[in-house]
Parts: C-alpha cells; structure tokens; sequence
C-alpha cells in the first residue's frame, strides 16, 4: 500500500509506553477480564482470538461507567517511543485512519453527517469509557467514547500466529474498527445490542451480522483506494487473507479441532473475504446489508 511515510493525524492519541493508573471502570474493566482467561483456555491461542470472541463483549459494555485514563495526544513528529527514530507504524496507522475517515465523511449512510473517531495507540493496558482495555483483547472499538484502541504488537500476532501478513491486512484491521464507529453512528450497533440475546447469537445471529457488516464497510474503503492510487499488487489478498484467517470456524478448528458455529459472534472465515469482497467491488455501503436475507 502506498502512504505517507512522515503523515500524521490529529485523532491518533499515543498511550505507548504509559503507565496505566485507575480502577476497573465501574465493573466494565472486570467483566473483560473474566472472560479473556475463559476465551484463552477454551481456544488455546492466547490473548490473539480474543479479538474475534471477546471484544464484542468489551464494546456491548458502553455506558458502564468506564474510566478512561488522563492523556493527551502526542505532539511533533511521528517518532517510536524510547527509540528518537521515525515511528513508521504510527505513521501508517495515522495515515490509514484519516484516508478511511475522510471516505466516510463523503459516503456516510446515516443522518446528522459523519463524526471522526479517535485511535487510541497503546501498550499492556488503558481505561476506557468500556472498561478496561488491554492487549490480549485485540483492537476493538468503544462506542461509550467513540474510540478505537489498538496495541501496535498485535500486527506482529497477524502476521506471524494467525498468518496474514502486509501492510494492507493491517489496514483491513483497522478499516473494521472504523465500521464499527459507522454502525454506532447509525444505529445498527445499539439496535443489535438491545436485541433479546437469543437473536444475537449463533452462526446467523445479529452479531455475526453485525461483525460481516463493519467488514463490508472495510471493503468498501479498500475500494476508494483503487481511485487514489493507493492500492498494490498484492493488496487485496492480503486483506481477503486476513478475513480468512480471523473466522471464527478457522480459529476454532485450529485450536481445539472442533468447529461449534453456535457460539460464532464474528462470522466464518468465508463470510468475511465474502463481505468484505462485496464491499471492495461495489464500494457502496449500500452493498452491506447484511442484516437481510442470507449470509
């Protein structure tokens, strides 16, 4: 992918290497923490899959009374933390977030205009608005404060444990956790949310629905790239490898050998280079029904 290798973002706050300081968040941050040992034990890869079976617990915790820890945005020059050499992750992750949100801002489905979310970089752990959040839980999006979190190693979890590797793969990444700020900006996030849990759940329940649509909407991105010149040779695999290798009937299967696609909450590893794809081709964000019909 071609970017901006010295580009930096007002809406990339840089937490790395901060010492987090606060409580659990009014219980939010205790319940993450229940179930990621849970998550751990049952799939046996770590904190890496509780990215695609707990986080969505974290995110339906907004409003909880999270606290989210004293910090500011990092001011100057990209530069890693400790090292006084050009940071190119957070320029890249910087330059990702603005191109995504500025698509949004011109194709946004819902009423009332597009409202940019924040990208909280951080390490081990941060509070907040959701409870407390750490590395083992994967990127994930609050929308209690309208803000994707992410701890930079796991990119190195991607590529290395999970097999998808590239720079556009990491972008696949953080293009979803933006669709998740577009679903809460419309709705369909809270409207899933308060459904009975019974419709939730399963292999075509609203949270896989949910999950198939934000990576729809990371494919519809993945679109405007071609128009910009942004995209490579190589790309788009990277992306599709990427939806592939987070299904939740490849984790399960590697895991514990057993696929169980009732307790599914993300979508299988078919449905998400499918809707991802239907988004990359269409680039309409109308193309991301996914709540009609089949999946």
């Amino acid at each position: 992918m071609r970017y901006d290798k010295d580009h930096e973002s007002p809406d990339v706050v840089d937490r790395r290497g901060q010492t987090y300081r606060g409580g659990t968040g009014g219980g939010g941050g205790g319940v993450v923490r229940a179930l990621m040992p849970l998550v751990a034990s049952k799939f046996g890869l770590g904190g890496v899959v509780v990215l695609l079976v707990g986080y969505y617990g974290l995110q339906m915790l907004a409003g909880g009374g999270g606290t989210t820890a004293s910090v500011e945005p990092s001011g100057g020059a990209a530069v890693a933390p400790g090292t006084g050499a050009p940071d190119k992750e957070k320029a890249f992750v910087s330059f990702v977030l603005d191109d995504v949100q500025s698509m949004w801002a011109s194709k946004f489905p819902g009423p009332g205009g597009y409202k940019r979310a924040k990208l909280v970089l951080f390490s081990g752990k941060t509070g907040t608005a959701c409870g407390l959040g750490e590395s083992a839980t994967g990127p994930f999006y609050c929308p209690g404060d309208q803000q994707a979190y992410i701890d930079l190693a796991f990119f190195n979890e991607l590529s290395r444990r999970l097999g998808a590797p590239g720079d556009f793969a990491q972008a696949y990444v953080l293009a979803h956790e933006i669709g998740h700020h577009v679903q809460n900006l419309t709705g369909a996030s809270a409207r899933v949310h308060k459904a009975p849990q019974s419709q939730q759940k399963g292999a075509n329940g609203l949270s896989v629905r949910l999950e198939l649509q934000a990576d729809c909407y990371a494919g519809v991105w993945a679109h405007s790239t071609k128009a910009q010149g942004l995209i490579e040779a190589g790309d788009l695999e990277e992306a599709l490898t990427a939806a592939a290798a987070i299904g939740d009937d490849t984790l399960q299967r590697n895991a514990t050998g057993t696929v169980r696609p009732e307790t599914f909450s993300h979508g299988s590893s078919a449905q998400r280079a499918k809707w991802f794809r239907r988004g990359f081709d269409s680039g309409d964000p109308g193309a991301c029904d996914t709540f009609s019909g089949s999946l």
